[in-house]
Parts: structure tokens; C-alpha cells; sequence
């Protein structure tokens, strides 16, 4: 579709200026509609073809790398905190069994 237009709008504006009066309002639009169509296939060639597609796909690959890094530094947070927690429930679980030993001597 791009090409389609590319080549509608080049040819019309050549005719916009061929007749008489010239038609520059008609003209103008073909220009802008010429140089946007142009952009979009830049896009699709350096996208396809001159490797847009790999260095989006490198940088999504870095987001999700950087989002799996932080969920595993809250993980492993957690974990710790875990851990911490059941250091101090067993401390205290000793404590008592050994109360309970001293006080049934």
C-alpha cells in the first residue's frame, strides 16, 4: 500500500502543477502525503531489513532482564527475612524447652 501511494501521490503532483490553473493546495497535500509514505517505508525497510527488528528485540530482552533482576533481589529479601524470622522463633522455642528442663529438675 505504501509503494501504491508513494507512486499515486509523485504522479499527481506533477499533474497538480500541469494544469491551469495550477492546483498548489492540491499539490501541497501530495507532498505531505509523498514525504509521510516515505517515512513509513524508511521505517519498515530499517525495521526489516537493516536491523531495527534485532535492536528492538535486544532492548525488550534488557527490560525483561532488568524486571527479572529486581524480582529476584525481592526474592531473595524475602527469603532473608524468612529466614530471620525463623532464626528467632527457634531461639525462642529453645528458651522455653530449656526452661521447662530446668524447672522439671
Amino acid at each position: 500500500m505504501t509503494l501504491a501511494l508513494l507512486g499515486y501521490s509523485g504522479t499527481f503532483m506533477r499533474y497538480a502543477l500541469a494544469v491551469t490553473p495550477k492546483n498548489y493546495l492540491l499539490f501541497g497535500c501530495h507532498v505531505v502525503n509523498f514525504t509521510a509514505q516515505s517515512t513509513q517505508a524508511y521505517r519498515y525497510v530499517n525495521y526489516r531489513y537493516l536491523g531495527g527488528r534485532e535492536k528492538a528485540l535486544e532492548q525488550q530482552a534488557k527490560e525483561g532482564l532488568t524486571q527479572v533482576e529486581g524480582s529476584v533481589k525481592q526474592a531473595g529479601a524475602a527469603v532473608q527475612d524468612a529466614a530471620k524470622s525463623v532464626e528467632g522463633g527457634a531461639k525462642e522455642l529453645a528458651n522455653d524447652v530449656a526452661e521447662k528442663v530446668q524447672r522439671s529438675r
